[in-house]
């Protein structure tokens, strides 16, 4: 069973191969992308060419859209919505989790991301290194206009903007910041012997809830960031990659069932299923680190800087939901899931979003892949630690007596 599955089966398991190795797939993609980049790098350039064009700037890349969609659909199609109706019996932890997420986590993402790539790592990154991203959806701007911190450049007859490549790092961050785990978030609340009922519970939620808010706190960090971009934009990256394969998981799911049953479901379909998103997934880092190879080989440690600010604030959120979880005299089994949740990532809709708004070449795109390298192993530590400190709470088995 993969972590995917776990989000709508009672019985959640461990991690399965692809997700126990996920770091490694990452680094081989980026080995592949790179040496892809070298041998033929026509081939990602044309499949990112077959885009839809507004005002002259390429908004969808078809295929890439393709892919992303069916890294999004297995995520929706496996959460069972009448969860959410279970909210009400664990008002404090659903209240603690959302406050976490999306209060405090999209805020402190941004901060600890603006200190190390604007400031500490600035003079690694390169001051004056420069990022091509494209052009804001809706925008016809002249070239050599000034859109925040960018200015309209012509790269190969098409509009793009030139922008600081520490910004568009930052970008990265922000996406990755206001998205909350839905996928993979069952699987260490497993691990950590938490309560399954309310992460399933917040699965759902946070689906629902990123409909709402990902595109009004995405839209003000950017800009604050100095990367506006404007809101037609972010609503139709919720649409596409949100809102569609939500709305195709809801309805396929319900039809599935009531046509072959729940057991045929779960056994049959959902399997069937996980080779498509891993194919999806790593067709997608190749063809991003085919475009930023590049730059990795000019810095190798560009992952580093990335990865150290993304870290600390992993463990930032994780010790704060935790921390707020034993001052609310949460039992264990719901503290630990909620403390994980929000230092989990949805790297899904980061790096969809990051694809559409910025381009699959971009530095925001190069940002949150890096989420998904630092996933895993990150994770499993702080299961590790919340195996060790179960001591630190009630558990629900002393409640029940």
């Amino acid at each position: 069973m993969t972590a995917t599955e776990a989000c709508v089966t009672k019985e959640p398991q461990g991690l399965g191969f692809f997700e126990r190795y996920l770091t490694l797939w990452v680094a081989l993609c980026i080995v592949a992308g790179i040496v892809l980049g070298k041998v033929a790098p026509g081939v990602a350039t044309y499949l990112d060419g077959m885009a839809i064009f507004v005002n002259e700037a390429p908004v969808v890349s078809i295929p890439i859209a393709i892919c992303l969609f069916f890294m999004m659909y297995p995520i929706m199609v496996k959460i069972d919505f009448a969860e959410v109706l279970k909210a009400g019996k664990s008002i404090k932890p659903v209240g603690l989790t959302l406050f976490v997420n999306w209060a405090i986590k999209p805020f402190t993402m941004y901060a600890i991301c603006l200190f190390f790539l604007g400031t500490l790592f600035i003079g690694f990154i390169g001051p004056d290194a420069t990022d091509l991203v494209k052009m804001p959806l809706g925008l016809d701007l002249p070239v050599d206009a000034i859109h925040g911190e960018g200015k309209v450049v012509l790269a190969n007859g098409v509009k793009m903007l030139q922008v600081p490549l520490w910004r568009s790092y930052l970008a990265g961050c922000i996406l990755l910041g206001i998205a909350p785990c839905t996928a993979m978030v069952l699987v260490w609340g497993f691990l950590a012997r938490g309560n399954p009922g309310h992460t399933l519970v917040m699965v759902a939620i946070n689906s629902l809830t990123m409909l709402l808010l990902y595109g009004p706190l995405g839209g003000y960090l950017l800009g604050v960031g100095k990367l506006p971009v404007p809101w037609q934009a972010l609503l139709l990256s919720i649409a596409i990659y949100v809102a569609l394969p939500l709305v195709a998981g809801y309805l396929s799911r319900k039809w599935i069932i009531s046509a072959k049953g729940e057991e045929w479901f779960n056994r049959s379909f959902l399997p069937f299923l996980t080779p498509i998103t891993i194919v999806a997934l790593l067709v997608t880092l190749i063809l991003l680190f085919s475009f930023k190879g590049e730059v990795i080989l000019s810095n190798p440690l560009t992952i580093l800087w990335l990865a150290i600010p993304m870290f600390i604030q992993t463990m930032l959120i994780f010790w704060l939901g935790y921390a707020l979880s034993k001052a609310l005299g949460l039992t264990y089994e719901d503290a630990a899931p909620s403390a994980m949740i929000g230092a989990s990532n949805h790297f899904e809709v980061a790096i969809a979003t990051a694809t559409m708004l910025f381009g699959l070449s971009s530095g925001a795109a190069l940002a949150t892949v890096v989420g998904v390298l630092i996933e895993v192993p990150v994770m499993l530590w702080l299961v590790r630690i919340c195996q060790s400190t179960t001591h630190w709470f009630s558990r629900e088995a002393d409640h029940a007596s």
